[in-house]
Formats: C-alpha cells, structure tokens, sequence
C-alpha cells in the first residue's frame, strides 16, 4: 500500500509531504495506483519548482519514497501560490484514494 502523510502547520499550510511504499494493485509496469500517485506528486513537485522558483528539499529511494520539505520563510505571494499548487496534488491524490482505498491512504499531521 501506497501511505501519504501531509504535513501542515497549525495555520492549514502543508510543510511537507512523504509518500511510502507500492500499491501493489498490478505488475510492475502495469500498476496504475503507483504510476497515478507518482505522477501527481512528481509532477507537483516539478510544478512548484518551475512556476515558483522554490527548491525544496526532496529524499527518494527506489523503494518507492519520497520526502519533499518546503521552505517557511516565503513572500505571501509565493507561499499563496505553493499552497495552491499542493492543495491541488493533494486533491489529485485523494482521488486516487478514493477509488483505490485498498491500495493508497492519505493521513494528516496537523
């Protein structure tokens, strides 16, 4: 099972996110629930970095984790636009939950 958490400040703002582990819904290769999840948050991440300019801090290994920091100190209208941008990856990826809770759980840290 894919395992998400979001991190957020007590303000609502996502800090961070970690994405653990394999769906296991199909063959490697043929696994839709880990190419979607994927996609999102790489894509997420590649987003953030080219429309806003922020590098966050990213941990990966072929085990199939991924760790992405963002940084605290931001202009308002920089943090107003990653904020955007992560709400929309965590959207996307509750869709993918919600279709295929048995291989995919997204959980909060607020």
């Amino acid at each position: 099972m894919i395992q998400i958490e979001i991190n957020k400040r007590p303000d609502g703002k996502i800090t961070s996110f970690t994405m653990d582990g394999h769906a296991n819904f199909a063959d490697k290769g043929q696994d839709i629930v880990c190419a979607g999840a994927s996609a999102v948050a790489f894509g997420s991440v590649n987003a953030i970095i080219a429309l806003t300019g922020i590098e966050p801090e990213i941990e990966q290994a072929d085990s199939g984790f991924l760790k992405c920091t963002f940084p605290h100190k931001l202009s308002d209208e920089v943090s107003k636009q990653l904020q955007l941008l992560l709400d929309s990856m965590v959207i996307s990826l509750q869709t993918i939950e919600r279709d295929y809770s048995d291989f995919i759980n997204i959980s909060f840290n607020e």
